[in-house]
């Protein structure tokens, strides 16, 4: 049995196929992960070992996925992402839980986050808190969010999306969710949330009068509609009354 740190090199063979299990109860043990350009085969052809999940963690692949699809490489902090052997949970940005297992927070508003949001956001799966607000990331919510059942906390306010957000009515226990200054067109109805925390600042949209869109959005639920361009906040079932820009 071989045991150790994988060498980093291996995961920068360009084309190779990288084989460390020897039989089925002999193989590759390492008290760390891999490397992680090995378990997201950036450049090598195949590693027999990828479905491990202690070598290579579905959180980590899912993080790395989430930063090359918002171009990373342009955010303005990306302290330790991407690093090699850094656990991901002290990636600018994440949160893990306790045992730095699993992410519990991933907090990135105002990082020069861009490109699109990946579909592995919903790998993230005992995700709490999820912060991309004051961004430019375009494209469609990706249904797949609806996949974090733990989230309590979502702000993707201030970024450049567009189409629907139907995944969104799969996150039962969301207490706040903002998406105000995007163009997303097709609101859930989102009866689950409880105000009882954020009040009226729970549910935040671009819907109501005067607006950027040919029709204006619905939003049967909100709690608060702001108007697109000047981003001043209304309610959206009472009598309409200027409230603290979230911005």
């Amino acid at each position: 049995m071989f045991t150790g740190t994988i060498p980093s090199q291996l995961g920068q063979l360009e084309g190779a196929t990288v084989l460390l299990k020897l039989k089925e109860d002999n193989f590759y043990n390492s008290s760390k992960t891999a490397p992680l350009g090995l378990c997201t085969l950036r450049s090598v052809e195949e590693f027999d070992l990828v479905n491990d999940t202690a070598l290579c963690p579905v959180e980590r692949n899912a993080l790395s996925d989430f930063y090359t699809s918002t171009k990373g490489a342009e955010w303005t902090d990306s302290t330790n992402w991407l690093d090699e052997y850094t656990r991901y949970c002290d990636w600018n940005g994440v949160t893990c839980d306790d045992d730095k297992q699993h992410v519990t927070e991933l907090e990135l508003s105002n990082n020069g986050l861009s490109g699109r949001l990946s579909k592995s956001i919903g790998d993230l799966t005992l995700m709490e808190v999820l912060d991309l607000s004051d961004n430019d990331i375009k494209g469609s919510i990706p249904t797949e969010i609806g996949e974090l059942a733990e989230l309590t906390y979502l702000r993707l306010s201030y970024n450049a999306f567009t189409g629907t957000a139907e995944g969104l009515r799969e996150l039962t226990k969301l207490q706040l969710l903002q998406l105000q200054s995007n163009r997303i067109t097709g609101m859930p109805i989102m009866t689950q949330l409880d105000i009882s925390k954020y009040n009226e600042s729970t549910f935040v949209t671009d819907c109501g009068v005067p607006s950027a869109f040919d029709e204006t959005p619905e939003c049967q639920n909100c709690t608060m509609c702001c108007e697109y361009y000047s981003n001043v906040a209304q309610f959206a079932s009472s009598v309409p009354t200027p409230l603290t820009n979230f911005h």
